[in-house]
């Protein structure tokens, strides 16, 4: 006879033995996308939001703008136009694009492409520092002038909508897990240029955000809520004391440059007032080859920001995005652009992948939020120093921010399994070649790149090599396109394979019209659906 306290524990009811059933709503999100939070939380959280999209937008001018020529002020000045158009894009995409709560920033997409403007040959006899920057600025403006026509033209005709209608919930999978999981680069990596102070702020933000909320229960969601500016301010302040107590005086420049928190030159080089104006840097030139290389660079942020809406709308507890929104959205995304080339970021706009990670640490869906943080980027651009203050936090602290959302984003399409039928050999081998393929393919053009100094494909046509390096360095891009076609081409007629695909639940999502959700989540405001109505 068998010795113990208890009996054996009860067998398991029979609806116990039953699969997770399927949400088309993420549930456990505390304010879905029309439910705003109260007025001082909302003000909080925007002000986190506006945190979290500063790390790509104060990175990537500070890897550009010296290249160009530019110092301090240029930069201060670059980083505070790039904070002024994706506030007016923010607002803009929640008002009359998807009207999800997205945040458009700068992206990392466009740097390759803008770097091979920075690099031609038409600026290299300029010696003046000034004036080689202004130049080549003026330029990249004429090709993103250019290069917004694309997404406006597909956005807007209509086009992306029929494209968006073959994606099924497998085909979906690739595409918005690696929009999150391949920017891994930015990660750890980031974290590593100096770990004494990107470790414990990645320690901090999952105790704060993950076991804090368990240990201390309640009904205010405190510490899990605004996780990200506890842990921030805590190692920022940490961070400083290293700094002023001489902890880095001695060390070589480049962890100087990663780890003190008076190195950015931002403080000093921004202006008190400043607002940006159109044309600031003058009239924009334009190159026919460094125009077709944007446009390229554009398609793969177009493709990427599909899997960002797509995560997006599943974290603000919205339904799928259907094909006419996404497509308008597309289009608002192009006049983002427009307003990035007219204003001079030296960068493109596209969605913004970390802040869609925020709505899933924060539970917190809101539309409104997103637009209170677009009102903190347009008011810090213009009061430069003390936008500069929170723009100088250090690099590793925002890739540890990163290693959190890249992984919301991630696990965001890795939901959509939940519509798909993972016993089917048909799935299997679209899902695993696609993720594997977008992983391996990027990670052969970005090694060679790196070891050549040029891409694998090499001609004496600059814009051209772009047009094709760039794409296939995308890991979303070369996952998801090559999942729809796959998916697309292996089709069956029969029911079976469309349940399979998930396209059983995925077609009421499929027109405007067929989910009565839709109005609620997507409809325009001031009753502009009358004029534009959604297909």
């Amino acid at each position: 006879m068998a010795g113990g306290g208890g009996g054996a524990a009860p067998p398991p009811k029979q609806e116990e033995l039953q699969p997770h059933p399927v949400k088309d709503q993420l549930p456990g999100v505390s304010y879905c996308i029309t439910s705003p939070p109260p007025w001082p939380e909302a003000i909080l959280l925007g002000f986190q939001h506006y945190l979290v999209m500063l790390g790509t937008t104060v990175l990537i001018p500070t890897y550009l703008v010296p290249q160009m020529g530019g110092g301090n002020e240029e930069k201060a000045k670059v980083i505070q136009t790039l904070l002024f158009v994706a506030g007016v894009n923010t607002l803009a995409q929640s008002l009359f694009g998807t009207r999800l709560p997205a945040v458009i920033g700068g992206s990392y997409t466009y740097v390759p492409t803008t770097l091979s403007v920075i690099l031609s040959g038409r600026y290299s006899s300029i010696v003046n520092p000034q004036e080689k920057f202004n130049r080549i600025m003026r330029g990249i403006q004429g090709s993103l002038i250019v290069a917004s026509t694309l997404q406006i033209v597909i956005g807007f005709s209509g086009l992306w909508r029929n494209v968006t209608r073959f994606l099924s919930p497998l085909a979906t999978v690739p595409l918005v897990a690696l929009s999150g999981f391949g920017l891994y680069e930015l990660g750890f990596p980031g974290i590593a240029k100096c770990v004494e102070v990107g470790l414990p702020q990645l320690i901090l933000l999952v105790i704060f955000s993950q076991y804090i909320p368990h240990l201390v229960r309640g009904e205010r969601h405190v510490f899990d809520r605004f996780a990200v500016i506890f842990s921030v301010a805590i190692v920022w302040i940490y961070a400083h004391l290293l700094t002023v107590g001489g902890a880095y005086k001695n060390s070589p420049i480049a962890t100087q440059i990663s780890c003190r928190t008076d190195r950015a030159g931002l403080i000093s080089g921004a202006p008190w007032i400043n607002v940006p104006y159109p044309f600031q840097w003058g009239a924009p030139t334009f190159d026919a080859g460094e125009a077709f290389a944007m446009m390229a660079a554009s398609f793969v942020s177009l493709v990427e920001s599909t899997g960002s809406f797509f995560a997006v709308s599943r974290y603000a507890s919205a339904t799928p995005l259907p094909p006419a929104i996404l497509s308008r959205g597309v289009g608002w995304q192009g006049l983002g652009i427009l307003f990035s080339g007219i204003f001079g970021t030296g960068n493109g706009s596209s969605v913004s992948v970390e802040n869609a990670g925020l709505l899933a640490l924060t539970r917190v869906g809101s539309r409104r939020v997103v637009q209170i943080s677009a009102g903190f980027m347009i008011f810090f651009s213009i009061l430069g120093k003390f936008g500069a203050v929170f723009a100088s936090i250090p690099a590793p602290i925002i890739a540890a921010l990163y290693c959190l959302f890249f992984a919301y984003v991630g696990s965001a399409g890795l939901g959509f399994l939940q519509f798909c039928n993972l016993n089917s050999f048909r799935t299997k081998f679209i899902l695993g070649f696609s993720v594997f393929m977008g992983l391996s393919i990027p990670q052969y053009f970005n090694e060679y790149t790196v070891v050549n100094g040029y891409g694998p494909v090499h001609t004496r046509a600059r814009w051209f090599n772009d047009m094709v390096n760039v794409p296939l360095t995308s890991e979303p891009f070369v996952a998801g396109v090559l999942a729809l076609v796959l998916d697309i081409t292996l089709h069956h007629k029969d029911n079976t394979t469309r349940k399979d695909r998930g396209m059983l639940w995925f077609d009421r999502f499929r027109s405007f019209k067929t989910d009565t959700r839709s109005e609620e989540f997507y409809s325009l405001p001031f009753n502009l659906n009358k004029f534009f109505p959604s297909v």
